[in-house]
């Protein structure tokens, strides 16, 4: 008998942030090991539902027979408890959670009580959730979720050739940045534009890849940031690339940076390890356990001054160059694939769901 499962995610399944390319990646894996997947996208806005994005999640869950299999990502369900709730009892609802919404970066404080209470209402709905690392599952009990309810699944990583920098060494060039992230407010573009503002004197060139119409007013501050320090030259805002693109981006890089202020795991550092890069980031979140120990600096969020002291210190000592390129390599060959990551979630959707208050047991 086939084992079928259907994937909720909010809008285009086919966006190439880290959270929809974890969805996408397990759905590969599932289909590999002969499960029937159905990925469906949402229509509506995210996460701050309006009634389209309501009546799609409804529609969707109204679709399946009673007992199917369903995984909502967290961005879809968060924050529609009251639909969640509906169908709780009648499915076997799995909630994905990359990193609570009550999270992310610009939020004041009514809106993060908001969407803190309205995550433990749907939360407390499901009978399973799969958080996608350590970090995450731990922040989720301040949601109420016990422990026993919660798998661990971090994401995968596929095989990449090493960068050329990591291959032929090559000091006295100028030094490649790449960053990887969507332009919004969490992700600390505008932190990395004041630290390379300091670094003049230096001789790098730094790609930022990655959407920009998540944020299109985030964005534009940005890129006039980057004009008003006159780095049009030297830092670009490129937008999102299609997958070969991003490979050879990485392939021509030096070194990653990842100005996050916090990440539920950071899967484009676990990427540019991958390709023998080391990586600059922040300690934002679950980044401080994401990035292995000798294969990378770590500053704190949102702290313009001390990134620009790590990548000073990158541009000017070749023996710390030396030392992090072996640690990323290092870090490369334990890292494990995405057929690892889909097994353990294909195991974590066998558990038993777990009863709770508004569910009174599992599904029928």
């Amino acid at each position: 008998m086939t084992t079928s499962v259907t994937l909720i995610v909010a809008g285009d399944p086919a966006q190439l942030t880290g959270g929809y390319v974890y969805d996408a990646r397990i759905a590969e894996v599932l289909r590999a090991r002969g499960w029937r997947v159905e990925v469906t996208g949402l229509e509506g806005t995210f996460p701050e539902p309006n009634a389209v994005a309501a009546q799609a999640l409804e529609t969707a869950l109204v679709r399946q027979a009673d007992g199917a299999r369903v995984v909502i990502d967290g961005l879809a369900m968060g924050a529609l408890p009251e639909v969640v709730a509906a169908h709780g009892r009648r499915l076997d609802i799995t909630a994905l959670v990359h990193h609570p919404l009550a999270d992310e970066t610009g939020l004041d404080d009514a809106e993060r009580t908001r969407f803190t209470i309205s995550e433990t209402r749907a939360l407390s709905a499901v009978g399973r959730v799969i958080a996608t690392s350590a970090f995450t599952a731990r922040r989720l009990a301040d949601f109420g979720v016990p422990a026993t309810k919660v798998a661990v699944v971090e994401p995968g990583v596929e095989s990449a050739p090493l960068a050329a920098s990591v291959v032929n060494e090559d000091d006295e060039r100028c030094q490649r940045l790449l960053c990887v992230a969507t332009v919004t407010p969490r992700k600390g573009h505008e932190v990395l534009v004041e630290a390379l503002a300091s670094l003049t004197d230096c001789v790098w060139w730094c790609d930022c890849i990655g959407g920009l119409d998540r944020d299109p007013a985030h964005a534009e501050r940005v890129a006039a940031s980057i004009a008003a320090h006159g780095l049009d030259q030297r830092l670009r805002l490129l937008g999102e690339r299609a997958r070969e693109a991003l490979g050879e981006a990485y392939h021509q890089a030096d070194l990653f940076v990842l100005p996050s202020y916090y990440e539920g795991y950071g899967m484009v550092v676990t990427e540019a390890l991958a390709h023998g890069l080391p990586v600059i980031t922040t300690t934002g979140g679950a980044l401080a356990h994401t990035l292995p120990a000798g294969a990378g600096l770590a500053v704190p969020p949102g702290d313009a001054m001390a990134l620009s002291d790590a990548l000073r210190q990158w541009f000017d000592e070749p023996d710390l160059r030396a030392r992090l390129r072996l640690g990323a390599r290092e870090a490369r060959g334990r890292q494990h694939d995405w057929q690892d990551a889909g097994d353990a979630f294909a195991a974590a959707l066998e558990r038993p769901p777990l009863a709770s208050p508004d569910r009174e047991g599992g599904p029928p």
